[in-house]
């Protein structure tokens, strides 16, 4: 079983959306399932980057933060398909303003990141 080693910090609000959020892929995923994308092989074509077991880990953890639920058709082969629900429909209009946010300010912050990355001194 899996004992964490950080400590849970969870005396405001940003500490809870960051223990609920943290993660490359979440916002991502919750996007797309809000377009209509639900079935996991869907949404690792979108997310070509990210390996299936993360996927799987990340779409795990949003489900068990009540922010997708997961349905299982009883068919063979299985099929899977994601949905937001309602409280994770709250998060939606919050990743949009912060999508808004990236886009205005994209070349600033590729400059930013592509100069950290090569450890380049802001300034």
């Amino acid at each position: 079983m899996y004992e964490r080693k950080i400590p849970l910090y969870l005396n405001c609000g940003l500490d809870l959306i960051g223990e609920v959020l943290y993660g490359k892929w979440k916002i991502r995923l919750l996007w797309f399932i809000h377009e209509g994308i639900q079935r996991p092989s869907e949404l690792h074509r979108k997310i070509a980057d990210a390996s299936r077991r993360v996927l799987n880990i990340q779409l795990k953890e949003l489900e068990e933060h009540e922010l997708v639920s997961k349905i299982i058709y009883p068919q063979v082969p299985p099929k899977v398909e994601y949905s937001l629900t309602e409280f994770g429909k709250t998060l939606i209009p919050v990743i949009s303003v912060l999508g808004h946010w990236g886009d205005k300010n994209q070349e600033r912050l590729r400059d930013v990141i592509l100069r950290s990355s090569k450890n380049i001194p802001v300034g």
